[in-house]
């Protein structure tokens, strides 16, 4: 049985405000649970940019998909900056990394969100191995994502430190 993209996301997302719950037990905020609202529709769109999606062109060549990725890289990354410090509710992604930043009190979210996205890629590799025997839609450009974003959203928080002095201390 495959599972529709929008569907397994939602799924999964409601499973990150369950581990924000178990990590910050107390400490979590009734507002978090939101986040399965916001998974839901982030599941919708996520199906609907699939779709989208498939009116691109794929790439033929290696320069192209490097200049995809490198968009990519930077436009989540750039998005987390935007979103994290207003407080505004984040995906559950996100929500489980500030929770693991929070308990964890050493390390930056942007190391955390490196480690985080790395462990999600080697879940989705072993996974993907056990039920399809196959490598999934885990590529080279799924693990360079994983650990680029949150290195880029390292760099895109120092740039505005050094321009405005802004300092986002949940980003550092």
């Amino acid at each position: 049985m495959a599972w529709e993209i929008g569907l397994a996301t939602t799924i999964f997302h409601c499973f990150l405000v369950i581990l924000q719950i178990i990590l910050l037990r107390k400490s979590f905020e009734i507002k978090n649970l939101t986040q399965v609202i916001v998974g839901i529709i982030f599941g919708y769109f996520t199906s609907f940019s699939v779709y989208l999606m498939s009116f691109i062109p794929n790439s033929n060549t290696l320069l192209i998909s490097l200049i995809y990725l490198i968009i990519s890289i930077i436009a989540i990354a750039f998005g987390i900056f935007l979103y994290l410090p207003p407080n505004i509710i984040p995906l559950a992604g996100e929500g489980a990394m500030q929770a693991i930043a929070i308990v964890t009190k050493k390390k930056p979210f942007s190391k955390i969100k490196v480690y985080f996205d790395s462990a999600m890629v080697i879940v989705s590799l072993i996974t993907c191995i056990i039920m399809t025997h196959t490598l999934g839609s885990v590529g080279l450009g799924t693990i360079i994502s994983a650990i680029l974003v949150g290195t880029t959203l390292k760099y895109i928080v120092k740039i505005f430190e050094y321009i405005k002095g802004y300092n986002p201390l949940i980003l550092t």
